[in-house]
């Protein structure tokens, strides 16, 4: 059994167990947080349904708060001299599912 959950702006397959990073959330270490589910497989049957998905419960436990890879960003004008260096480093939080009910 598999659920797609919405974790910040992206959508993730998870199973129970499982450890991903989402899109940062205020929380602080070990706290539990619910995840809204958008698509449940349970072996042969798929289920979309809002009102079905609204008793589905997914739990994860926050890890920690970690950084993603970093992007360079370079901007250049030709023939005018104009060069701008610059950087971004996501931060996300890491979670573990605890269960899927």
């Amino acid at each position: 059994m598999y659920v797609v959950v919405r974790g910040g702006s992206r959508q993730h397959k998870v199973t129970e167990g499982d450890v991903l990073d989402i899109d940062l959330v205020d929380a602080q270490v070990g706290d539990t947080i619910n995840l809204p589910a958008v698509l449940l497989v349970d072996g042969e049957k798929v289920t979309s349904d809002a009102a079905t998905l609204a008793n589905v419960k997914v739990t994860a436990e926050v890890l920690e708060e970690v950084k993603g890879p970093k992007i360079k960003i370079l901007r250049y004008k030709n023939k005018t001299g104009y060069k701008r260096r610059m950087g971004h480093r996501q931060r996300y939080t890491q979670v573990k599912i605890t269960g899927i009910k």
